[in-house]
């Protein structure tokens, strides 16, 4: 199937579907050059080749002018006569969240999910995800305007189905809920002979590529707070599920020989607060110190969060940020990209192994006999 990205940023969750072998991404929309840089150069590292109707880095809200959106229509009529063709992302979601500046539908960037419901709801691809954060989903004021978003699916030909998902579950090393809205076009679900009610889908398996119970997770009993020694060897506690830690996404991606191993910050003002903090202490909005034996709280640092390592009086490293989104080792950002850009778009990015089970649900849910 092929797919067109929007707001890819560095293409975590394009990475996610084109690693199933089932989708090819043949499209891709950012905004920010130094995204699409790392877009480019992860690509090339891992041998994935280029979309075929290319990059376009440009401002979404452009593609809504005839001059741009006739071109991509007629690019997706193109495709959907191949193929099964669809339309993925995340738009842009500080306006929703809790923690960011909450201004909703009206703020900049919460104005970017209007925009790309309109492309969606023009270009009409058979299918479609969008993905934003649970503040959109949950908060009071927000949820009025994603019923809004799904009422216009919905009267643009759309059957939809929905869940809260957290990236433990599929398992990734963070604590991290993003709600995913799927909507497949009415002709499509008729020929593929998909089970409706109303206006939505049914029996969609959001939990067939699931790794691991939610509530499962949060019954086990995680190390909590350590005393910081350095360099200090602590063993694996018993009862905890191993591949849900920090350490061992760490071990997995060999993260102290990878090529993002040494672009970290280096802190301006002394070591203090790198050396007296507990590991475990993650409970403050910054100056998080993550716990070796335990996931890492929602990777995201903007707003001067930061995460400090475990064991050792720094900042955790790009290699290190990149494996708590359980990306493959082999996926590595220019050294020519600042820090800045490289930890903003690690922590825009959907965690790769939960894009990538999403995929696969969609997958199975479009192709079943």
């Amino acid at each position: 199937m092929n797919v067109f990205s929007f707001f890819a940023g560095a293409g975590f969750l394009d990475l996610g579907f084109e690693m199933t072998g089932h989708f090819d991404i043949v499209y891709v929309n950012e905004f920010h050059q130094a995204f699409n840089d790392i877009y480019r150069f992860s690509r090339e590292c891992m041998n994935i080749h280029p979309p075929i109707y290319g990059h376009h880095v440009e401002d979404v809200s452009l593609l809504l002018s005839e001059e741009k959106i006739n071109p991509l229509i007629a690019q997706i009529e193109e495709s959907k006569q191949r193929t099964l063709t669809g339309i993925i992302g995340g738009p842009p979601c500080p306006d929703f969240s809790v923690a960011g500046k909450n201004k909703g539908k009206d703020g900049d960037n919460g104005k970017l999910s209007g925009i790309y419901t309109e492309i969606i709801c023009r270009t009409q691809p058979d299918f479609f995800l969008f993905e934003n954060v649970k503040g959109l989903y949950r908060t009071t004021k927000h949820r009025e305007f994603f019923e809004q978003l799904k009422q216009t699916f919905i009267n643009n030909g759309y059957f939809l189905t929905e869940q809260l998902i957290n990236s433990l579950e599929f398992g990734v090393p963070q604590d991290r809920e993003r709600i995913i809205l799927i909507g497949v076009r009415h002709d499509i679900a008729r020929n593929l002979n998909l089970s409706v009610k109303g206006m939505y889908l049914q029996d969609f398996p959001w939990d067939s590529h699931k790794s691991y119970q939610l509530d499962r997770i949060k019954e086990i009993n995680w190390p909590t707070q350590t005393p910081y020694v350095p360099e200090e060897q602590i063993p694996v506690p018993d009862g905890i599920i191993e591949e849900l830690t920090v350490q061992h996404w760490w071990n997995l991606n060999d993260t102290r020989n990878h090529p993002n191993a040494n672009m970290y910050f280096r802190p301006k003002a002394g070591l203090a607060r790198f050396q007296t903090t507990d590991e475990g202490d993650d409970k403050r909005k910054s100056y998080k110190r993550l716990h070796r034996w335990r996931y890492s709280p929602t990777v995201a640092y903007g707003n001067n969060e930061v995460h400090i390592h475990p064991y050792e009086p720094r900042r955790i490293s790009v290699s290190e940020a990149l494996a708590l989104q359980s990306l493959p080792r082999e996926f590595v950002i220019p050294h020519k990209v600042t820090l800045t850009d490289a930890f903003k778009t690690i922590g825009n990015g959907v965690p790769f192994l939960a894009a990538q089970g999403i995929a696969n649900s969609i997958y199975d849910y479009l192709n079943r006999e």
